[in-house]
């Protein structure tokens, strides 16, 4: 008797312990279908929202937690906390790997913002005068991009060869004696009412209530450089660019659905990157490093 509630004891804990395998698996498959992402508020985790419908028809439930700064994003992903992020663009994520020594990679560049010159106190650049105040951000590769946009709109000269690395060191001439108020990338619409201009971000722009093709009084141009290398990509730790998780997430942001979500709503000032582009963009982002690596090489 004893023997046989023996057996029938084993059997009962072998069944709950299998049961309570299967429903900690069951409990981990549903964790795993959880993407969790690290946006700016304007577009991305706007875009995000959009997406998260089309993500939630094929079993994926989207999280997205938003930031105001353009440090935490990247250091949530790098320590595990976030699957990813999306809120930059390829020059600042090479660009911030290199100074923190993160390990970040592209997983797929998704749209891109032109940089617009938008009015403060005056509302023509032909009403500069010695000594106005122009505010731009300071960190380094949003820094050169309103840099070229200045260059190409004739406040200012950048050095020859300059390009996306353009620093204020870099300025030739200034006819103008113009100042550079340097400000982190957020607080520069801020200023608006203080400055005689501001080169915005477009999703500062946005969040400030701006539009570039309706407020700016000049932007970038689609087939510009900057553009080329400025579209905004969902970032990854490095590894995971492949992913279950990485490519829905990627597949459905590049999708018909969103790229029509991107043009209907945004009026010009996110525009839908070519998919067919992400290589070149690549390339080139590539090309830029070898160059700058080459230069401080030569100059050591």
């Amino acid at each position: 008797m004893k023997k046989g509630l023996s057996k029938v004891l084993a059997l009962s804990l072998t069944v709950s312990a299998v049961a309570a395998f299967g429903m900690t698996m069951a409990a981990g498959a549903e964790e795993d279908k959880t993407i969790t992402v690290a946006a700016s508020p304007t577009p991305h985790a706007e875009i995000l929202a959009e997406a998260a419908k089309l993500l939630e028809e094929q079993g994926w439930t989207l999280e997205v937690e938003e930031f105001d700064d353009y440090i935490l994003p990247n250091e949530v992903v790098e320590s595990g906390e976030i699957d990813a992020n999306y809120f930059q663009h390829i020059s600042y994520l090479n660009s911030f790997n290199e100074e923190k020594g993160t390990h970040l990679v592209n997983a797929g560049g998704i749209h891109y913002e032109p940089f617009g010159i938008y009015p403060g106190t005056k509302s023509s650049l032909d009403e500069l005068e010695d000594g106005d105040v122009i505010a731009v951000p300071n960190d380094t590769t949003n820094e050169a991009r309103a840099l070229l946009l200045l260059q190409e709109n004739g406040v200012i000269t950048l050095a020859e060869g300059a390009g996306i690395t353009a620093t204020v060191n870099d300025i030739e001439e200034n006819p103008k004696n113009i100042e550079l108020l340097e400000l982190e990338a957020a607080q520069v619409p801020r200023v608006l009412e203080e400055v005689a201009f501001a080169v915005i971000n477009g999703n500062y722009a946005l969040d400030a209530g701006l539009s570039v093709g309706e407020d700016s009084i000049a932007h970038e141009s689609s087939d510009s450089e900057a553009v080329q290398v400025y579209v905004n990509v969902i970032a990854v730790k490095e590894g995971n660019e492949n992913s279950e998780k990485t490519q829905a997430l990627v597949n459905v942001l590049k999708s018909d659905e969103i790229r029509t979500f991107i043009t209907d709503t945004y009026n010009g000032a996110v525009i839908p990157f070519d998919e067919a582009a992400d290589e070149e963009v690549e390339t080139e982002a590539a090309e830029t490093e070898a160059a700058e690596a080459e230069t401080e090489a030569v100059t050591e």
